[in-house]
This record gives C-alpha cells, sequence and structure tokens, in this order.
C-alpha cells in the first residue's frame, strides 16, 4: 500500500506543475461542453483534435484527451435529463432523470448525476491506483463462452431496465438485436438487410437510434401536445434535501462497484455499466418499486457507472495495450504518435507518465465537480428560452451530432427516421430503453458466441464447461425459472380475484 501511495505522489508531482494543470482543466471543460451538445460525443471529439498532440508535451496530451474522455461522461446526462436527448452512455438517465425533469426537480436530477459521477470517478480512480498492475490480467481470463454468458445476463435483465410490461420489453429488445445485424456480416463480409443501399453498408450508428428514438421523439411529442412550454422557468431547486441525499449514496456506490468492474472487461465499458447498475438497483434498492418514474436512484446509480467505467477503461489499455472500445483505440493511437507502446512494460518504462495520467484523474475530478455541481444554474440557463424557440435549436444540434461522426448527410435521413419510429412507439407506450440494450448487446453476442462455436468445433458444452460461462448460465437458468414462478403466482391470484403485489414484475402492462 505504502508503495502505491508513493508512486500517487510521484504521479501528482507531474500532474500538478502549471502546464498539465492547465491541459486537464482543457479537457474537462471540452469534455463536459461536447457532453451538452446532442450528439457530439468524445468519440468525434478526440478524432478532431488528434492532430493537436503533435505540438503539445506528451504528459500533457494525453491528459488533455483523457479529460475530454472523463468529461464528456460527466456532461452528457444534462441533455439526458432536460430534453430527453442522450447520449450512448446517458440513455438510462432518460428514464428517471427526465421524469424527475417533468415533477420539476431538474435542479436535484443534475446534482445528484454530478455527485454520483464524483463518487463514481473517485472509487475507479482507487481502483486504478492500486490495482491497475494486477486487474488488467483479469481481461484474460474471458473468453468468448465468458462474453456469451455475460451478454445473455444483459438480456435477461432487459426486464429491469424496462418501464412498461416484460413482454413489451422483450419484443422492443428483439427489435434492437435485429436492428444490429444491419451492416456488412464481420465473418463473411456478406450485406446483411441493407436492402441494396450503400449506407447501410456500415450499419445503423448507435447515435442515429439514439438521438432519433429519444430527441426527435420526445421533441414531436411535445410538439404534437400543441402546448406552450419552457423547461425551466422560475427558481432552480438544486440541492436535494437530506433525505434524499441519503438515499444518492447507497445506489452511487453500487454504480461505482458496477462500474469499476465492467470498465476493466474488453466490450464493456460506461454504455453497457449504465444499464447493469439500473437493473441491479431496480432488484435490490429499498425504494425499487419507484424507480422507472422519476426516482433519485434511478439517476444515482447509472451516473456512477458510467463515470467509473470511463475511467477503469484505461486500465486494459495501459495494463495490457488493448483498447476495449472506439474511444480507447483514438487514445491509443495518441500513445503512438507519441512514440509509447502501452502494455505490461509501461509502468516501468514510463512511470512519470502512467502516474502522473492516474493523479491527474483526481484533479479532474475535482474540476469536474466544480463545472457541473456549483455551475449548474448557469449550464441550465441556456435553456430558460420559449419552447418554440428551443425544439429548433435542438434539432439543429442533433443534425450536426449525426452528421460529424460520419461526415455522411444519410445518416441525418436515418435519425430523422428513427425519431418517427421513437413517436409511434410512445404512442403505442413502448419503452425504447429495451432496443438500445438489444442494440447493443445484440452484435457483440453474435460475434462472441461465432468465436466460441470456432474454438469448441461447434460444441456447446463450452459454454457449462468453462467456470466463468458456467456459474453465469445457471444464474440465468435460476433468474429464468424466479421469473417464471412469479409470474404463475401472480396469474392465480388474479384468478383467485387476490391483489397483485406491486414488486411482483408481470407480463401485462403495469397500472
Amino acid at each position: 500500500m505504502m508503495e502505491a501511495l508513493n508512486n500517487l505522489a510521484f504521479g501528482f508531482s507531474h500532474a500538478l506543475t502549471l502546464h498539465n494543470l492547465m491541459y486537464c482543466a482543457i479537457g474537462c471543460t471540452v469534455g463536459t461542453l461536447v457532453g451538452l451538445l446532442p450528439g457530439l460525443g468524445p468519440l468525434a471529439t478526440i478524432s478532431l483534435l488528434l492532430p493537436l498532440t503533435y505540438s503539445i508535451p506528451t504528459t500533457g496530451a494525453l491528459i488533455m484527451l483523457a479529460g475530454i474522455y472523463y468529461g464528456a461522461q460527466y456532461g452528457d446526462s444534462v441533455s439526458a435529463i432536460t430534453m430527453k436527448i442522450p447520449h450512448a452512455s446517458s440513455i438510462v438517465a432518460c428514464i428517471d432523470g427526465y421524469q424527475m425533469t417533468l415533477k420539476g426537480k431538474t435542479g436535484v436530477a443534475l446534482f445528484t448525476a454530478g455527485f454520483s459521477s464524483f463518487i463514481g470517478g473517485s472509487v475507479a480512480i482507487i481502483v486504478l491506483t492500486f490495482l491497475a498492475p494486477v486487474l488488467g490480467e483479469v481481461a484474460f481470463l474471458f473468453g468468448p463462452a465468458d462474453y456469451v454468458a455475460m451478454m445473455l445476463v444483459g438480456f435477461v435483465c432487459v426486464s429491469f431496465v424496462t418501464t412498461g410490461s416484460l413482454l413489451n420489453g422483450l419484443a422492443m429488445c428483439m427489435i434492437g438485436v435485429l436492428l444490429g445485424c444491419i451492416g456488412t456480416d464481420v465473418n463473411s463480409g456478406a450485406q446483411r438487410f441493407t436492402m441494396d443501399l450503400p449506407f447501410l453498408v456500415d450499419g445503423v450508428g448507435v447515435v442515429s437510434i439514439a438521438l432519433g428514438c429519444f430527441g426527435i421523439a420526445e421533441i414531436t411529442k411535445n410538439l404534437d401536445a400543441r402546448e406552450e412550454r419552457s423547461p425551466f422557468n422560475g427558481k432552480i431547486n438544486l440541492i436535494p434535501t437530506w433525505d434524499e441525499f441519503k438515499r444518492i449514496w447507497p445506489s452511487a456506490l453500487r454504480g461505482s462497484a458496477i462500474g469499476s468492474f465492467l470498465g476493466i472487461l474488453p466490450g464493456g465499458g460506461p454504455t453497457i455499466a449504465q444499464f447493469a447498475a439500473y437493473a441491479i438497483d431496480k432488484k435490490v434498492s429499498k425504494y425499487k418499486d419507484e424507480i422507472g418514474t422519476g426516482c433519485i436512484e434511478g439517476v444515482a446509480g447509472q451516473a456512477a457507472a458510467d463515470e467509473a467505467a470511463a475511467r477503469t477503461s484505461f486500465i486494459p489499455l495501459m495494463s495490457i495495450g488493448i483498447p476495449e472500445n472506439a474511444v480507447m483505440a483514438l487514445m491509443l493511437a495518441a500513445f503512438i504518435i507519441k512514440g509509447i507502446q502501452p502494455g505490461p512494460n509501461m509502468i516501468a518504462s514510463h512511470p512519470e507518465l502512467f502516474w502522473g495520467l492516474v493523479a491527474s484523474m483526481w484533479v479532474g475530478n475535482v474540476f469536474l465537480l466544480v463545472l457541473n455541481v456549483p455551475l449548474v444554474r448557469y449550464w441550465l440557463s441556456v435553456f430558460k428560452i420559449p419552447y418554440n424557440v428551443l425544439f429548433p435549436c435542438i434539432l439543429f444540434f442533433c443534425c450536426i451530432g449525426t452528421y460529424s461522426v460520419n461526415n455522411n448527410l444519410e445518416d441525418v435521413f436515418i435519425t430523422a427516421a428513427f425519431g418517427l419510429m421513437g413517436y409511434l412507439f410512445m404512442r403505442l407506450e413502448l419503452d425504447a430503453a429495451p432496443l438500445m440494450l438489444g442494440f447493443i448487446l445484440g452484435p457483440m453476442l453474435e460475434e462472441n458466441f461465432r468465436r466460441a462455436m470456432l474454438l469448441s468445433r461447434g460444441s456447446f458444452n463450452v459454454f457449462v464447461q468453462r467456470p466463468i460461462s458456467g456459474t453465469l448460465m445457471a444464474l440465468i437458468s435460476l433468474f429464468i425459472v424466479w421469473q417464471v414462478t412469479a409470474f404463475v403466482l401472480q396469474q392465480r391470484k388474479k384468478g383467485k380475484g387476490g391483489v397483485v403485489p406491486e414488486t411482483t414484475h408481470a407480463l401485462e402492462p403495469q397500472e
């Protein structure tokens, strides 16, 4: 432990220099602004700023790019909570966060997201400090079969993500899986479900679906209501009550633990961590019956998991040289541009860079807390304008954000199509969150399933013979049995005219 503390002190001696503090502040500020703007994520921003690293010192450049990444995780909750326009890593924030906005608790929701993100970032940095050299090897323990089992756990948890009936949630999840199949098959190179349209060869982007099904659909719904509305009129109550504050801690700590673990695994990251944290909160939280209706736990858990996963995703990159997502792949490119090869020898070869980057995350966490909690009132002042003036601006940023991903005009039309689809889902009272879950997990499940079948030569025994996958499959079986039993018991109580407990998740729409 003393060695880790000495290493951290060594890192602070580099991170607290004037130039590195400036680059950290720039990265956190840019990341927060990137999160605020609908559609424009850290991937596009880092891509645009990557050439600047040639003229910036190595440690400062990497500190700035890292600040943009985890800073965006802070800022993206704002647009999700206030306008129901998410990024990929803030989809779950739309569920309870936007419901809190409709109840006039926007300030409390944003404070919860910012404070929980601070907790998640702090826990993840502790993990980075003490366990990074060891936990990087955890990823090697997971094979394709284990990833398949982990993805299936995500699918069976769809009942906790959906706010409607389980049957509708499963149907929406399967629609998401089918949408994930559009594009070019990674194994055979064959085109699937593209209808001979060239712009579908690379598939449908998660940005287009998220902005369409949530953002544009919500705007269309508000316009259809034909009511004059302004999102924020009057005083914004920022600080929660003491009772609300006590409810933040348990969910934030659970989300931090979940995000820290999933951030280490290739294919994990903030997008999956938010769904996992929300599902577990909906199962074990003391206020689980309120989650989905504007509950503070529904914001706290996912925000902490989102931020924790963003920080710990640096562990496989710096410890074993494996990027777990597209943003980490760009960070790997930045390392290589500077002549540094991430991997097991990085800590010994470049200790000032490794520990300086870890220490800068502590500094960045404080910067982001200042940017996102005391200044929330100023961030929200942008939205204190009439909705008939605001919604064209929102649509403009949605189009710009969608276009900036691939510089492709067709992506804007795809987003508009999903906007109409999302509006139809709202009219039919179908929840779009399970669709996003299926879209994200479906391609990952297919890819790892094929790999597992190739390695096992077509034998399904590999899913029960490996310790990790076998344990997860057993848990999935128990969960399915429990769900079926609960449904049967509920139907019997209905037949006898009894009262169904609210905690039982039925296949029928909830009242």
